[in-house]
C-alpha cells in the first residue's frame, strides 16, 4: 500500500497494446470488510476466475493485475488457480524506503483515500517483500514513467 501500484498499472495499461487492467482490491470492495478463511478464498476464487477470463479472451495480450501480496504463499496460491499454458506471468514488487512510504500514505489520509491505521500495517509488512520470489522494482524516488518503462523492459 502507497507504493504506486495502481497509477503504474493504470499507466501500463494505457501504454501496452491490447491490455486490461484488473485491481485485485476490485474483487474485494466490501462494507463491511471482513477478513475470515471465507471471504479470503471468494477473492481468491473471484480473482482467479477473472483473470483467466482475461487469458483466455483472444482480445487481450497483456494483462496487468495489481493487488497487495506480501506473502510467497498468497502469490502461489494465486498463480496456482491460473491457467498460465499459453502465457508468460511475470511477478513485481514494487517497493520503497519507509520515510517515502509514511510520506505517502499520510498524503493519502489526509485526503481521506486511506485511514491512519495503513501507516502502521504497511510499514510492518516492508521487510516481507524482500523475501518473496519476485522481480524488485524500488519506487523511492523514481517517477512513474521511469517506473512503467522498467517494468515493461523487464
Amino acid at each position: 500500500m502507497g507504493v504506486g501500484k495502481t497509477v503504474v498499472c493504470q499507466k501500463m495499461n494505457e501504454l501496452l497494446a491490447s491490455s486490461v487492467f484488473l485491481d485485485g482490491d476490485w474483487c474485494w470492495n466490501a462494507n463491511p470488510f471482513k477478513v475470515t478463511e471465507e471471504t479470503k478464498n471468494m477473492v481468491m476464487d473471484n480473482i482467479g476466475h477473472l483473470l483467466n477470463n482475461f487469458i483466455h479472451c483472444s482480445a487481450y495480450e497483456n494483462i496487468v493485475f495489481s493487488w497487495v501480496m506480501h506473502r510467497q504463499s498468497i502469490i502461489d496460491d494465486l498463480i496456482g488457480r491460473l491457467d498460465a499454458s499459453h502465457c508468460t506471468v511475470k511477478v513485481f514488487s514494487l517497493i520503497c524506503d519507509e520515510k517515502t512510504l509514511r510520506k505517502r500514505l499520510q498524503k493519502d489520509i489526509s485526503s481521506k483515500i486511506r485511514k491512519a491505521d495503513v501507516i502502521d500495517r504497511s510499514v510492518a509488512r516492508l521487510p516481507l517483500y524482500q523475501k518473496l520470489n519476485t522481480i524488485k522494482i524500488e519506487t523511492t524516488s523514481k517517477s512513474v514513467d521511469a517506473i512503467v518503462k522498467e517494468i515493461i523492459t523487464l
